[in-house]
């Protein structure tokens, strides 16, 4: 794919969406970690379904801690993974009074060094939360980017490095946005909704559907 069309897509996109964000509810820079970090292998609505009523006791390290194991545990039991998921939640708060006072680092490798955070994570918790020109590369961004022609890697880490190569400044902060929403709701896994995509006379995938 030329870098004509790959502006014309995201274009396409800000023009349909100009103030995208993640679907995780946050109130704070906090909020979004845990949310993220329990949402590996989770949907963002039974997250939010936890975290709704988790975050009315406890949404910062020292509430979360005083609730303890067992009490995040309570909150997040219909989400999997989630005796591994608290026993993180526990660990990264300790770390973050103990190293951080209390707040979320504005760095990298400070935030992969929380437990149960990885690139994905950080990359999101940093563009998102702090508006730094990042991209996570999840599943819906890996199969969009690689279907489209748009950005070509054998995993997550070749998507990014394409990506943050070819993005334009002016559109990578919203960048990963834009291909997530893109992913969940047009470009599905199984069956992309072709018929219906913004994007389909620039997409390169070859085997387009009708619908």
């Amino acid at each position: 794919m030329n870098q004509t069309k790959r502006i014309k897509i995201l274009s396409r996109l800000r023009e349909q969406n100009p103030y995208p964000t993640t679907e995780l509810n946050f109130t704070s820079p906090f909020e979004l970690l845990i949310a993220v970090l329990l949402s590996a292998q989770a949907t963002d609505l039974r997250v939010n379904q936890a975290t709704a009523k988790l975050y009315l006791v406890a949404n910062t390290p020292a509430a979360m801690l005083a609730i303890g194991f067992e009490g995040i545990k309570e909150y997040i039991k219909t989400i999997g993974l989630f005796n591994i998921k608290a026993k993180n939640v526990i660990k990264t708060c300790h770390i973050l009074l103990e190293q951080h006072n209390g707040t979320v680092p504005k760095d990298r490798i400070a935030l992969e060094a929380l437990p149960g955070v990885g690139r994905k994570t950080a990359n999101v918790v940093l563009n998102t939360a702090f508006g730094y020109p990042t991209i996570a590369v999840d599943t819906h961004t890996f199969r969009v980017s690689n279907r489209t022609g748009f950005a070509l890697g054998k995993n997550v880490e070749a998507v990014e490095e394409t990506l943050l190569k070819v993005v334009p400044q002016a559109f990578k902060v919203n960048c990963h946005h834009w291909l997530v929403l893109h992913g969940r709701y047009t470009c599905l896994a199984r069956k992309p909704r072709c018929g219906t995509c913004l994007i389909q006379d620039l997409c390169e995938y070859l085997d387009k559907t009708k619908k």
